[in-house]
């Protein structure tokens, strides 16, 4: 980095966060892209702006203690960052899995800040979860979970303070176990207070299509942006959760054929088009591996992972990472450059490291950044906070139509930034600056706090 302020600001967080790698890749993702800003306002240095932007308002870690089919007494850890409420209560995700730890907690409640703040609705950034696997457990036991986990999370969240949503493990589920907990201990109905609520009690329609049909509506309008389209390309979509399944569904709507789709076991790869309708029987009915796909199609071929994701080396025109941060490195970038991908859409979070980025962006690869790309998600829970607040609930065309124009704002917007300094087609820089300034504005006007 040129900047002064900038590399100290870098060094500080690298020395202070020695122990947490994904969190500081966050913050050097986002460092990284704003020396003009920076440059073009000095003044931000003389009040900690970027030491306060990188600084957790508040991270609360407490002990989740429940009781397994077996009579045994299991012990998880539980998580809350409430990063940034500067443009509205705290809202993120809660994630279940065992790779949860502080590190990522505070990365993708850091992420969410500039995420949120792109979607322009009034809402702050936070994250959470647990190193608790819900793979292989009972209903029994997941419920046992979320009331454990629930009976502490209630002290620190409301409708107008954080309302957390699902992520990676807590579905609609989990949300169901968490809220009937929620409900129980505060003997109030506070339908906002939690988002991906199933629709018999509050929830929105078009939220389990959300993300991934909002990372589609961006790229198309990415491409579009720049004389291309989605109908007749080749695509590959990591993962085979929410995101995954409905970016699929809404890529083949446009007319493009989705090849590839990946568990963390191993992918497929149907060259005729994945049979969409069989993923979803295998994953949100059977709930097993990708694996079982084979049995539909005889023409799959199937490639178990080995120390990378094997879907990144087949050739597509589109690659659309879902499922988790760092599943594409230099190495895989430098597969699908090689392959002719033209276009990359990120429905996980950092799916994608600094050093892959920096090639994409250097071999001319439009690169959907995806705290734009994948707002679809939590604009969709901002719409299902303001339908409980009217007590009303819109149709799914309406939350839908309404999903579109958000992503077609947040993609303008992340142009605009590009092109306001220099930067061309760099969208990962241009959602950088578009949520910072807006971030930093806000900050500004309501002091030192």
């Amino acid at each position: 980095m040129g900047n002064a302020y900038l590399e100290k600001v870098l060094n500080d967080v690298s020395k202070k966060n020695s122990n947490e790698p994904e969190f500081v890749q966050a913050v050097d993702e986002v460092l990284s892209t704003l020396e003009k800003v920076i440059d073009k306002h000095p003044e931000y240095q003389k009040i900690a702006m970027l030491e306060r932007v990188v600084e957790p308002e508040r991270l609360v870690s407490f002990r989740v203690p429940w009781v397994d089919d077996k009579g045994q007494v299991q012990v998880n850890r539980g998580y809350r960052v409430q990063f940034n409420g500067v443009l509205g209560p705290y809202k993120g995700g809660l994630r279940f899995h065992p790779s949860v730890n502080q590190s990522i907690m505070k990365f993708l409640a850091f992420e969410q800040i500039f995420k949120n703040a792109l979607t322009c609705l009034p809402i702050g950034g936070g994250k959470g979860g647990s190193d608790f696997d819900p793979k292989g457990k009972s209903d029994d036991e997941i419920m046992r979970f979320c009331q454990s986990f629930m009976n502490e999370l209630q002290r620190h969240i409301g409708a107008d303070v954080d309302v957390p949503a699902g992520d990676i493990g807590v579905g609609a589920r989990e949300i169901g176990y968490l809220f009937g907990q929620y409900r129980k201990i505060k003997n109030i109905y506070e339908a906002g207070v939690l988002t991906g609520k199933g629709l018999d009690y509050g929830g929105s329609l078009a939220r389990k299509e959300a993300t991934g049909y909002g990372l589609i509506y961006f790229m198309r309008e990415m491409l579009k942006a720049n004389g291309r389209t989605i109908k007749g390309k080749t695509v590959s979509v990591s993962g085979s959760g929410n995101v995954a399944i409905y970016a699929c569904e809404k890529a083949q709507e446009y007319g493009a054929n989705v090849v590839a789709m990946s568990d963390s076991n191993g992918c497929i790869y149907a060259p005729n088009g994945i049979k969409l309708d069989v993923v979803k029987e295998i994953k949100e009915e059977q709930r097993l591996r990708i694996k079982e796909y084979l049995k539909y199609d005889s023409s799959a071929q199937y490639f178990e992972t080995t120390d990378r994701p094997k879907i990144w080396e087949i050739k597509v025109d589109i690659a659309l990472p879902c499922a988790t941060q760092n599943e594409i490195d230099l190495e895989s970038a430098k597969k699908l450059v090689a392959n002719g991908v033209m276009a990359v859409g990120e429905g996980a979070n950092m799916p994608t490291n600094k050093e892959a980025i920096e090639y994409f962006l250097s071999n001319n690869v439009l690169l959907a950044p995806a705290k734009a790309a994948n707002a679809g998600g939590v604009a969709t829970s901002a719409l299902e906070m303001s339908q409980n607040s009217m007590r009303y609930f819109w149709t799914f065309d309406e939350v839908n139509e309404k999903l579109d124009r958000i992503m077609t704002n947040i993609f303008e917007q992340c142009q605009k930034a590009a092109q306001e300094y220099g930067l061309g087609t760099n969208y990962v820089a241009g959602a950088n600056i578009a949520a910072f300034r807006k971030i930093a504005k806000a900050m500004r006007s309501q002091g030192i706090i």
